[in-house]
């Protein structure tokens, strides 16, 4: 059973959410929030494994948020659902540790494969995100490459490559002909090397310090 936090401001929309959530098998509408302070009270009463979060959002806007809640919980699956495509709040969102990015005119069944997939360590982006997100990214990489040097080594750039070619870490594994636990192993060390908790993390700040691009 995948447990689903929804934190959106429009009441129709969060309704509608909730009901398509809790009404679908193996998913499960366990909170739903107006805004981020509600949420923040509350998080840590709720057992969860998504966070559902609006950007546009009263008070403590979404990016905010996800900030305040990685905070609490650096492992925390949280899915970006809003009306923004602009360049700057997807790298935003993103850097702060969304684990995807998804807009609202996604259908029904794409959402809730996007939340399985965020549960199963992928990073879903609607597709116009994802090409925004790419050229965002190698823009950004070409601008301002720092070389950090992280120790990598060049089976964890590997992996790094594939992640941000939008692999899961069955194929990485396939393609690396390493196992899953493997795969698992190296991408714990790309994390604590980066200091990040996310694969979107991970893959920006890679791209952004000119590590993989």
């Amino acid at each position: 059973m995948i447990k689903v936090i929804i934190v959106e401001d429009n009441t129709p929309i969060r309704e509608g959410l909730c009901a398509l959530i809790s009404g679908t098998n193996n998913y499960s509408c366990v909170g739903t929030f107006s805004d981020c302070e509600a949420l923040l009270k509350e998080i840590k009463k709720i057992t969860f494994d998504i966070i559902l979060m609006d950007i546009g959002l009263p008070g403590i806007n979404g990016i905010e948020g996800i900030k305040r809640v990685k905070k609490i919980y650096p492992e925390a699956n949280i899915l970006v659902l809003t009306i923004y495509e602009d360049n700057d709040i997807i790298f935003d969102a993103l850097c702060s540790g969304a684990s995807g990015y998804l807009v609202k005119k996604t259908s029904p069944s794409k959402l809730l494969e996007s939340i399985n997939e965020a549960y199963q360590g992928g990073s879903p982006m609607s597709s116009t995100i994802a090409r925004k997100v790419i050229e965002l990214f190698r823009k950004n990489n070409n601008l301002n490459i720092k070389s950090d040097n992280y120790n990598f080594s060049e089976r964890e750039k590997e992996v790094l490559e594939l992640l941000s070619k939008g692999n899961n870490y069955a194929e990485i594994g396939n393609q690396l002909f390493i196992c899953l636990d493997t795969v698992r192993h190296h991408i714990r060390n790309i994390y604590r090397k980066l200091h990040v908790h996310s694969q979107s993390e991970a893959i920006a700040k890679a791209m952004r310090d000119g590590i993989i691009r």
